[in-house]
């Protein structure tokens, strides 16, 4: 019997997505709808199983994980990088990985959800209206302001031409990025600390990396004006969580928008959830009907694949 994991399916919905009933009848499916953070029970829940499938980077699997799942041989991701995979250990250990296609537009639309929720106050007026209360805050217009793109490439030139049709003046930085790349996207190549202290609102969209984790720690926040916000639908950790959380307490930017984090979930007492300053959404920037469609649609051709011999998206 081939026993199969789904792991972190929040919502619930990875049976209906697709046809599990395509499977052979020696294969075994089971779904986990909550999350495992301790690394000897998760351990311990999945070391009977042959084949993972992994939700982006909900569950890390370091090789001190991978180590203790001698009997797994393939795992998926969705998506076809995952940072929370070491995928050279796997490959030492015998375990193939693969991955899915993706949806390349709900990230920078949920972006900008968040600039215009904290543009617009949003959030904060919809609870006060159903409070009992009416119009509590004045917004600001995005037309004539500055949207900072720290990294332009697939989501961030989806955003920038977002914030050319609402009138905004673009400026963008990566540490590859030239003159001709941020024209061809209608944005002015700018430093990073140039980027930080003349926008409006900052949005991060570039990849975690060595490079990158940390990049925008509390010299980089200071940089920002009292009137500019922060939006990171990236990756957390590119983020100085703690600077950040600092900058905000002591209202050195206006406030942030905020899909990723350090850890998650998060704990409900968490400073950025409690903070009058963000808006916060959990990881969803991926997370639509059209995306999932795609992302277990692969997983099962993997899946299946794999039980008839061969591998598809092999990422090791």
């Amino acid at each position: 019997m081939t026993q199969i994991a789904i792991l972190d399916d929040y919502q619930n919905v990875a049976k209906s997505i697709v046809d599990w009933e395509r499977l052979p009848k020696n294969a075994s499916l089971t779904v986990f709808n909550d999350h495992v953070f301790d690394q000897k029970i998760l351990v311990d829940r999945l070391k009977n199983f042959e084949i993972i499938c992994a939700m982006r980077e909900r569950t890390p699997f370091p090789r001190s994980v991978l180590e203790q799942l001698p009997k797994l041989k393939l795992l998926i991701t969705t998506g076809m990088r995952n940072a929370s995979i070491d995928v050279a250990a796997a490959r030492e250990l015998g375990i193939d990985v693969c991955g899915t296609g993706s949806v390349p537009y709900p990230t920078a639309e949920l972006t900008w959800a968040l600039v215009l929720d904290l543009a617009r106050n949003v959030s904060v007026e919809n609870e006060a209206v159903k409070s009992g209360v009416w119009q509590t805050k004045m917004g600001v217009g995005l037309k004539g302001k500055t949207l900072g793109l720290i990294g332009l490439g697939n989501l961030g030139s989806q955003v920038a031409r977002y914030g050319n049709a609402f009138g905004m003046n673009v400026i963008a930085w990566s540490q590859n990025l030239t003159q001709e790349k941020a024209s061809e996207n209608f944005a002015d190549l700018v430093s990073l600390d140039t980027l930080m202290s003349s926008s409006d609102f900052v949005s991060i969209h570039t990849i975690l990396s060595q490079r990158t984790k940390g990049l925008i720690n509390l010299e980089k926040l200071k940089l920002m004006k009292k009137s500019a916000y922060l939006i990171n639908t990236s990756r957390g950790p590119i983020v100085d969580e703690t600077a950040l959380i600092e900058v905000l307490n002591q209202g050195y930017i206006a406030g942030a928008g905020l899909d990723v984090f350090d850890s998650e979930p998060m704990d409900m007492n968490h400073p950025l959830i409690l903070s009058e300053h963000t808006t916060i959404t959990p990881h969803i920037g991926y997370v639509t009907q059209e995306t999932y469609e795609v992302f277990f649609e692969d997983t099962l051709e993997c899946v299946l694949s794999y039980i008839n011999g061969t591998l598809v998206r092999l990422i090791n």
